[in-house]
Order: C-alpha cells, then sequence, then structure tokens
C-alpha cells in the first residue's frame, strides 16, 4: 500500500493518469456512437493511419515532443477520406476502413525503411508508452475532452437519431452529414491520443471493449454512456497502476483489463438470466 501510494507523487504518473481518464471518457463516448453504427472498426483504420502519419512527422524530422499534434492533420484527412467513401454508397464502411487502413500501414512501413528502420520513438508508439505524455499532449487531452463532451451533450438527440435510424433523421431535417463528419474527425483525434495509451495496435480496443461492456447492461442509453465512460476509466486506472507495479506495459495491460470487465459482465448477466 505504501508502494501504492508513492507513486502518485511522480510527475509523469499524474500526467499519465489524468490523461489517461480524459482519453478514456473520450473513446468510450465515441465508441458507443461507432459501435452502435457499426463502424467500430474505424478505430483500427484510423489507427493504421496514424502509424503512416507519425511515420511521416519522423521522417522529416519532428521533435518527438510534437509528434502527437503533428500527427493530427493526417489523421484526418484519413478519416474524410473513410467518410467520402462510406457515403458515396459504392463502397461499404468495412471495404472504406480496409482501404484507408491499408494505404496508412503500407505508407508507413515504406517510410520507416526510408529512414533506417525502426527506432525508439516509433516503437513506443506501436505498442503506447503513456507513462510518457508531456504536458502539450495533457493539455490537448484536456481541450478534446471538452469539446467531445460539449458536442455529445449539444447534438445529443441529433447523434441518437442518426446512430439509430439515418433516413428518420433525414427526414426529421437533421443535417446527417454535418452529423457525421463531427463524428469522424472527433474520432480521428482520439484515435490520436489513444495511441499513448494503448499504443497504435491497441487502438481500436478503446474505442470498442468499454461500449460492448455497457451494452450488456441493457439499460437506458444516457446510462450506457455512463457506464462505458466508468468502465474505460476504471480500466485505465487499474491498467497504469498494475503496470508501474509489475513493470509491465501500460497500454496491454489497459486492454486486459478492459477484456476482464466485458468479461465479468458478460458471465454476471449470464448468470443472472440463468437464475430467472
Amino acid at each position: 500500500m505504501t508502494d501504492l501510494m508513492e507513486i502518485f507523487h511522480y510527475g509523469f504518473v499524474q500526467r499519465a493518469l489524468l490523461a489517461g481518464i480524459l482519453i478514456a471518457v473520450v473513446s468510450a463516448l465515441l465508441g458507443l456512437f461507432l459501435v452502435l453504427r457499426r463502424f467500430a472498426l474505424i478505430g483500427d483504420g484510423l489507427a493504421h493511419s496514424t502509424f503512416g502519419s507519425v511515420a511521416v512527422v519522423l521522417l522529416i524530422g519532428v521533435s518527438p515532443f510534437y509528434i502527437t499534434v503533428a500527427a493530427l492533420p493526417l489523421v484526418i484527412l484519413s478519416s474524410l477520406a473513410i467518410y467520402k467513401l462510406t457515403s458515396s454508397k459504392k463502397i461499404n464502411a468495412d471495404a472504406a476502413i480496409g482501404i484507408v487502413s491499408s494505404l496508412g500501414i503500407a505508407t508507413g512501413i515504406i517510410l520507416v525503411s526510408l529512414s533506417g528502420g525502426f527506432n525508439v520513438d516509433l516503437f513506443s508508439y506501436l505498442f503506447g508508452n503513456i507513462l510518457t505524455v508531456n504536458n502539450t499532449e495533457l493539455l490537448l487531452s484536456f481541450v478534446v475532452f471538452i469539446v467531445v463532451v460539449a458536442v455529445v451533450i449539444r447534438f445529443y438527440d441529433d447523434l441518437f437519431a442518426v446512430t439509430f435510424d439515418q433516413e428518420l433523421a433525414r427526414s426529421m431535417g437533421i443535417n446527417t452529414g454535418r452529423i457525421n463528419v463531427m463524428l469522424f474527425l472527433l474520432t480521428a483525434i482520439a484515435a490520436v491520443l489513444a495511441m499513448k495509451v494503448a499504443g497504435i495496435m491497441l487502438v481500436s480496443a478503446l474505442l470498442i471493449l468499454p461500449a460492448l461492456t455497457a451494452l450488456q447492461l441493457s439499460v437506458g442509453f444516457r446510462t450506457t454512456m455512463l457506464a462505458a465512460a466508468g468502465f474505460a476509466v476504471g480500466a485505465v486506472l487499474c491498467g497504469i497502476i498494475f503496470a508501474f507495479l509489475l513493470n509491465l506495459p501500460a497500454g496491454a495491460m489497459i486492454v486486459l483489463f478492459n477484456i476482464c470487465f466485458l468479461l465479468l459482465v458478460f458471465t454476471a448477466k449470464k448468470i443472472s438470466a440463468g437464475q430467472r
């Protein structure tokens, strides 16, 4: 217990916890809409685009301190490309995500080879290193958290309608194009921030698992949103603490705790159903 309390005195642990909590809430809220819209794999596609974006900024010599910010424009363009492809109705969502994902990972691999292969910086972005979160990334996480929460509150009815019936929402006069673009752009930003938490390879887990866990509860939509955020924050806190104490990768531990929460809730639901 003494060792556990001591770790909270380290500045880098405090930044990691704060950034992790903010990004967890953002990912959980956006992930719920994505899962219900059957866009769950967009996180994986944008993660691969993030890999290409990080490779670009590393190749041109951007300071590692600003890589997260520098990668944002390219990932945002990737999210808009996915939206454009899916809205054309000639390509379904999975295929569009696959196209952008393949382009991102292929570009990243080529650029990595041109820059002389993998290095420590790129390796940390691939598998995450939340304990290295800097003040700029913490501030960006806070700004994105405020924006996402404000958007969800302001456009809750529109998001709800578009999520469950886009055609009905359009007939009600809702600008579905604006709502979709807004959701895709915020997801792109969340994916870039989440790469520090879980790494590029595990970004999609932060968007998918808390939402899936909360949906198992079969409660109202607002309660589901709060539950998803709660599960995500709990996984981040447990993951960081245990990773620090056991000297294990924080990103992988966070994802494992997310999976544990999902299995626990699923098991409890089955037991409860069997007792009726």
